[in-house]
């Protein structure tokens, strides 16, 4: 018999009959579990790997393309979306399950299961609720363009973000004591900032000067919604738990 871990009630299977939850044991190495997450959800077809290559190598061409009708050689914005956060999500959970994202003089034995939960159950849900609100920001910026063609530049830049983050958060752990990987995480982090800029030169085809400011008003307007967001929601779940 299992045990759900957010209603607690016993069960065989894969899925409570309370709650509805998928029963998923972190305790398996990380590749075992993206793979199986990816096999399992997703029909990964030919087009994946063009469309990976494409998100990475070129900031803002996949939303450029798909708003230009040439749909057909890509996967869908939000079937990337989804491979790529629930990969992503699993993998923080595993990485919050470990302590390794756990602050100094945290106690691992409680924190370590409540970040775990927090990032496994709640962080997903509403990541996906913001991404609407990552697209009013372009819109109130780019009123001229739909707010459809805001969206799918949403998706498109979230699933670049969560990739970039997933390379960064292993290194939390040690980069403090390490300068090389410290180094590594900054080389990431512009890496990411300048794959924003250049995305929204792309898609939005403005002039250089109205890119970097738009971006920046957007840029903090967003990670000023995200970390009230998160603070609130994991100070609530700190509370109930």
């Amino acid at each position: 018999m299992l045990r759900c871990q957010n209603c607690q009630t016993t069960f065989t299977g894969d899925f409570c009959p309370a709650c509805g939850q998928r029963n998923i044991d972190l305790a398996r190495p990380i590749r075992v579990l993206i793979g199986e997450v990816l096999r399992e959800t997703f029909e990964l077809d030919g087009r994946a790997a063009l469309t990976v290559k494409t998100l990475f190598r070129h900031p803002g061409r996949l939303t450029y393309e798909f708003l230009a009708g040439r749909r057909r050689t890509y996967t869908p914005p939000l079937r990337l979306y989804l491979a790529v956060s629930i990969s992503f999500f699993v993998l923080v959970a595993w990485l919050a399950r470990s302590g390794i994202l756990l602050e100094p003089g945290q106690d691992p034995s409680f924190d370590a299961a409540v970040q775990a939960g927090f990032l496994s159950d709640d962080l997903p849900r509403l990541m996906f609720i913001l991404l609407p609100m990552f697209a009013l920001l372009m819109k109130l910026v780019y009123r001229s363009r739909l707010y459809f063609d805001h969206l799918i530049f949403s998706i498109h830049l979230h699933s670049a973000a969560y990739a970039v983050l997933a390379l960064m958060l292993p290194l939390e752990d040690v980069a403090n004591r390490h300068l090389a990987l410290m180094i590594l995480q900054l080389v990431l982090l512009g890496y990411f900032l300048t794959y924003f800029l250049l995305a929204v030169r792309r898609v939005y085809q403005s002039n250089w000067l109205a890119v970097l400011y738009k971006s920046a008003i957007v840029l903090f307007g967003y990670m000023m919604i995200v970390s009230a967001v998160i603070e609130n929601t994991s100070t609530f779940r700190i509370i109930a738990d």
